[in-house]
């Protein structure tokens, strides 16, 4: 046994001498990723950028593009500088400036490339590459930003910005760098992964000066990059504009929708900004002067603005009461101003009269018929069970939650229900006299103007709409849309009862909004004056048309404007005539909006 000693110990030997040796062959001969770590001193990694992909309108017509600029790269270790004045007046940099920046990309790190210059232009790219050669450890890596050629729709495309910390961190693919450029807000960042692309990466060799010595290895582990995808958005551009030329100086909303698509036609946030103010180098310097403006051009109204729907809510409540059986076309009410207010209109009115002159009294009995059936003797919870029971037959109509449009931080609105009211008065203290308001749209219902263009789009199709979007096609493909938005979605009431409320609407236009009519071309509408406690009123109209075969339908708030039946309904009629004529026929009503004198 003591003579076998040996032999084991040498046989022990002998295995790890080949082990190590195999993994030394390994490492020198057939894996040089060692040589590219020892030789990473004289090699830069570079990132290659893709272009984001183009948003085109629905006709084609370019609304978003790229311009490439020019970040200044270092590598500390590497970086030489003699004359530092010489070096700041080149390069458009104060010493502080300049110290500060190289101080953050050597605590980076001393061999990894850091941003020392952010977004330079071409002018500037093209005076300073010929002196780049001077100053070792300096290299351009090339991005591009964004760019509107006719400066509209800045709140449905939103912007991109440099990518902050917080989302880096939630980057669980690791996909982004510091300094990475990311979609923000709108469209941009809805559909950020298919407009992004995909980052390629090439290797080059530099002499102890930085200059470029050619690719690493012929370009043996480089990738290329692979741009973004191209976007066709549901935005008609012309339209679009020319909304924004009728909202100028206001504040509020327009959004238009194909009834028959969801598509959206065009979605106004007013007061807004040109979208090339988000770009460049003066992006941060101008946002914040944008987000410190007290009348907030940055706010999305018609999905984050909630407000009171007013009068047209009056078509939800009489669907429903058709639909329950409570109301038929013949019933009919005294204009009763003891119990709400109203303005001068033939009395008493049936059911179509009560939409033509948008008769608060009417809707006043109606909801109460809607709420208490007496289905309990107590009068407080017959009024409980009569609201729970109303308010899920309005939240089929698309309200009290958000719709699900391709922009993020929609906001739901509100419809309220009993536990509400539970909270604010205790259970079992508030019952009809307390909801009242709820009949006319006011009260605490809430409903954004996204929601609003929804319900002409409802009315307009005798009861579905499919969930409004600003994606029509991806890279020339309708079908890479996203699947919820070819869902059609039933509001729960027969399409016989919508006969009554079109002709209804059609009629109203001469009742309270005369000024929207238009020669030759049938409009629906229904105006709305929504109570504002803090000053002028809020003027509301929602539309579709035509109205035997609706290709549009709008909805329009202004704030402070008064009566629905001048501003808003003076906006929607011009951008109907605008889409389905090509043409305004009607200088002095677009003057007269153009002026925005609606209170007198």
């Amino acid at each position: 046994m003591k003579d076998q000693r040996p032999v084991v110990i040498l046989i022990f030997i002998f295995l790890v001498s080949v082990i190590l040796l195999t993994k030394l062959f390994m490492i020198q001969v057939v894996d040089d990723s060692f040589m590219k770590k020892a030789e990473s001193n004289a090699i830069q990694r570079i990132v290659d950028h893709p272009y984001r992909g183009l948003v085109y309108d629905r006709n084609g017509k370019l609304l978003v593009f790229n311009n490439p600029i020019f970040d200044l790269m270092i590598v500390p270790k590497e970086f030489k500088v003699g004359d530092t004045t010489r070096f700041c007046e080149l390069f458009k940099i104060s010493k502080e400036e300049l110290i500060e920046s190289y101080t953050a990309a050597r605590k980076y790190s001393s061999v990894k490339p850091s941003t020392l210059i952010k977004q330079i232009s071409t002018t500037d790219f093209a005076r300073i590459q010929d002196f780049l050669v001077d100053y070792p450890g300096l290299f351009i890596m090339t991005r591009s930003v964004r760019s509107y050629p006719s400066s509209t729709a800045a709140h449905a495309l939103g912007y991109i910005g440099e990518i902050n910390a917080g989302q880096l961190e939630r980057d669980t693919l690791k996909y982004y760098s510091q300094g990475d450029y990311v979609g923000l807000s709108g469209m941009e960042r809805y559909y950020e992964n298919d407009l992004r692309g995909k980052k390629g990466v090439k290797y080059k060799m530099v002499n102890v000066r930085g200059v470029d010595k050619g690719p690493f290895k012929d370009g043996e582990y480089d990738t290329a990059s692979v741009a973004g995808k191209n976007i066709t958005s549901t935005i008609d551009m012309d339209l679009q504009v020319y909304g924004e030329m009728l909202m100028a100086g206001k504040t509020g909303s327009v959004v238009a929708i194909e009834p028959k698509t969801g598509e959206i036609l065009a979605m106004i946030s007013a007061p807004f900004y040109d979208p090339n103010e988000l770009t460049g180098a003066d992006f941060s310097k101008n946002y914040r002067k944008l987000n410190a403006d007290p009348s907030k051009p940055l706010f999305n109204r018609p999905i984050m603005a909630t407000y009171p729907p007013g009068s047209i809510f009056k078509i939800v409540q009489s669907l429903i009461g058709l639909q329950d059986g409570v109301l038929t076309p013949e019933t009919t009410f005294p204009c009763n101003r003891s119990l709400v207010a109203c303005h001068n209109h033939p009395n008493p009115v049936n059911l179509f009269g009560a939409i033509r002159n948008s008769c608060n009294p009417y809707y006043h009995q109606a909801f109460r018929q809607i709420i208490n059936r007496e289905v309990s003797s107590n009068t407080f919870k017959d009024t409980e069970i009569g609201l729970n029971d109303w308010r899920e037959k309005v939240l089929k109509f698309g309200l009290g939650g958000t719709l699900g449009v391709d922009m993020t931080n929609e906001k739901g609105g509100s419809i309220p229900s009993s536990k509400l009211y539970d909270r604010v008065y205790g259970q079992g203290h508030w019952k009809y006299s307390t909801i009242y308001s709820l009949s006319i749209g006011q009260g605490e219902m809430l409903v954004t103007p996204l929601q609003m263009a929804n319900l002409a789009a409802i009315f307009a199709n005798k009861g579905y709409y499919y969930t409004p979007h600003l994606i029509k096609e991806v890279d020339g493909d309708p079908t890479q849309i996203p699947a919820k938005y070819q869902i059609k979605h039933e509001v729960g009431i027969d399409a016989h009862h919508f006969d009554l409320i079109q002709d209804a609407m059609a009629e109203a236009l001469y009742g309270t909004a005369n000024r929207a009519v238009i020669k030759d071309l049938v409009i629906a509408g229904k105006t709305g004056t929504a109570q504002n406690p803090h000053g002028e009123d809020h003027s509301v109209f929602i539309a579709f048309a035509p109205k035997d075969n609706p290709k549009i339908a709008i909805a329009v708030y202004v704030e402070n404007a008064g009566w629905g039946g001048r501003a808003a309904a003076s906006t929607a009629s011009l951008m109907i005539e605008k889409y389905l004529k090509g043409e305004i026929t009607r200088p002095e009503l677009q003057e007269y909006v153009l002026a925005g004198n609606f209170i007198y």
